[in-house]
């Protein structure tokens, strides 16, 4: 399957990636513990984190999705990617993922270690709450705004 999407001009070097999880017109999210140490504490946010040892950003957003929502996917259920100049160095990339999963998939999603609950909630609802974490609201309205336009 040929994944859509661009990456822009971005470095090779990443720190991470994100995936957003669709089911029609809803999203699963994540609300963030609510730890003063980390980044956009208590936010809605969607599965993925740091680059461990030399996976592809592919893998990586695999394999936190798999961490923190006992989700396993196959690649090709990435249905969009794109890279974008990470928000913790400006060195490196943070790739972001689009899935489409089943709603029986939905059914055995379980909690990892991290996050205080997930929550599958509207698209729509997703951009307008002031608690999701900002950055990946935006790169969601890129994913959107080229899936309507490409």
């Amino acid at each position: 399957m040929t994944i859509r999407g661009f990456t822009s001009d971005v470095p090779e070097r990443f720190t991470g990636a994100k995936l957003a999880l669709l089911i029609g017109d809803s999203i699963i999210s994540i609300l963030r513990d609510n730890k003063p140490d980390i980044p956009f504490p208590a936010c809605w946010d969607f599965p993925g984190g740091g680059r461990e040892g030399d996976e592809t950003p592919a893998a990586c957003a695999l394999r936190e999705t798999q961490e923190e929502l006992n989700l396993r996917l196959p690649e090709s259920a990435l249905i969009w990617q794109r890279a974008f100049v990470s928000t913790i160095d400006d060195d490196a990339a943070a790739w972001f993922f689009v899935a489409e999963i089943a709603p029986d998939q939905v059914a055995r999603i379980r909690l990892g270690s991290e996050g205080q609950r997930w929550r599958q909630m509207g698209v729509a609802q997703y951009l307008r709450l002031s608690d999701a974490v900002p950055y990946l609201q935006d790169r969601l309205r890129v994913y959107l705004e080229d899936v309507e336009y490409g």
